[in-house]
């Protein structure tokens, strides 16, 4: 019998990428090749790439060219976001043999059926502003957690943010296919769905449906037992919602609210949809009847015409607010947005430094998250991976756990008592 060709799989990003990276998979998988390992000498490669930072951009060049210098005789395929606004440029990597936008990557299989070397690179990319289409995915291969896409796209267009124009404009599935998704994940033995997409409390628009509609539905699924939601927007992020989730036995308190600034001036430049009053009131909402959940955020240091005061207000806003920790990032200029044409360059090194700065902020404000959980009785996911004699794991406030690995742990929940924080912000207990 002969052995069907090969195709390994590599993802940068975020958790959508990861989960359209799966349904990808599956297309392919059934389509005639096997899923492997990038080490297992692959026939095919599929590189679905990020391009929201300049870092993220290099690195998914750099991996391209490691991977075609050392798998020469492979067929290597560039798809997502970084395909999507820079096809030409991947085309001159060489070795690279198709490049495909994130409107095509989802019928990549149908692409397949020579895969031989290439002389000059395919290249299949279309417009994205006018995709209307919604396709549905889930990440797979994690027994404990899956990311169910919900949203795409965004109308948003921030200034700083190129993503509007390599996924288009915001589109959704239907409450009742994320119903049924859910289930069918949920049969899987997988205990944790998260809830993903690019704004993904704009779900429904230009429908009839809310998020809101939606996770009052999946919370009536029997066999899921843990629902949790990723990033969301403020402005999106409603009394009725955290109501909702305060109350639920199913949705965890956890959320991930994008800050970006805590300068009004600079939130106005940026295009955000809130001040920065608005914000907190959104944190100290939740934190009125969730006291300990876990409220996460991002914030951009060195965005255009950002001054010193701006950046100290952004400090002093985010050091008496009760986030858990922030995702700092380094603004990172990209083509076609706006905030090119603000003016007021901030030099990188000062950028760096103030990077710096609140990342010392956020490792301040999680040790104070993780000193208020000592003693408290928590509910635990443990994760499958042997970790050097220890297993992982998530409590429902997303603070983590580990523990000695026993194999009896995996994927199962359980109840642990907080007693001694280790290195790195983890809980160490003993079962």
């Amino acid at each position: 019998m002969k052995e069907l060709p090969k195709a390994a799989f590599i993802t940068f990003g975020c958790k959508l990428n990861y989960s359209e990276t799966s349904e990808i998979a599956k297309s392919i998988t059934e389509s005639g090749f096997q899923r492997v390992k990038a080490s297992e000498n692959p026939d095919v490669f599929i590189i679905n790439t990020c391009l929201v930072t300049k870092n993220a951009e290099s690195k998914c060049r750099r991996i391209i060219g490691q991977i075609t210098k050392a798998s020469s005789k492979a067929f290597v395929v560039v798809v997502g976001c970084y395909s999507q606004m820079k096809a030409e440029e991947i085309a001159a990597i060489s070795g690279v043999d198709m490049v495909m936008g994130n409107k095509e990557k989802h019928n990549l299989a149908g692409y397949l059926t020579n895969i031989e070397k290439k002389i000059r690179p395919v290249i299949i990319n279309s417009d994205i502003k006018i995709e209307n289409n919604f396709t549905p995915s889930c990440s797979v291969g994690d027994r404990t957690r899956s990311f169910l896409k919900i949203q795409d796209g965004c109308d948003y267009f921030c200034s700083y943010c190129v993503i509007p124009h390599v996924r288009g404009r915001s589109r959704s599935d239907t409450v009742k296919n994320i119903v049924e998704n859910a289930k069918q994940i949920s049969a899987t033995g997988v205990k944790e769905i998260v809830l993903t997409g690019v704004n993904i409390g704009n779900f429904g628009a230009g429908t009839n449906e809310k998020f809101y509609d939606l996770i009052k539905e999946l919370d009536k699924i029997d066999d899921v037992e843990r629902l949790r939601i990723s990033s969301i927007e403020p402005n999106l992020l409603t009394n009725e919602i955290i109501e909702f989730v305060s109350s639920s036995k199913k949705f965890l308190p956890h959320f991930h609210i994008p800050l970006q600034s805590g300068s009004n001036k600079i939130l106005k430049l940026m295009n955000r949809k809130y001040e920065k009053e608005f914000y907190g009131e959104r944190v100290r909402k939740i934190k009125s009847i969730m006291p300990q959940c876990c409220v996460a955020t991002d914030v951009i240091v060195g965005f255009p015409s950002e001054t010193e005061n701006d950046f100290m207000e952004t400090y002093d806003f985010l050091d008496k607010l009760d986030v858990s920790y922030m995702h700092v990032f380094t603004y990172s200029e990209r083509e076609n947005t706006t905030a090119l044409k603000i003016g007021n360059i901030v030099p990188v090194s000062e950028r760096t430094k103030r990077s710096r700065t609140l990342h010392e902020l956020s490792d301040k404000k999680k040790k104070y998250f993780y000193e208020q959980q000592r003693g408290k009785i928590a509910e635990v996911l443990f994760e499958s991976k042997n970790n050097d004699g220890f297993i992982y794991g998530f409590t429902e406030n997303y603070v983590k756990i580990k523990a000695a690995f026993n194999a009896e742990l995996i994927n199962k929940i359980v109840k642990v008592k907080l007693r001694e924080i280790a290195d790195d912000f983890i809980y160490d207990v003993k079962l």
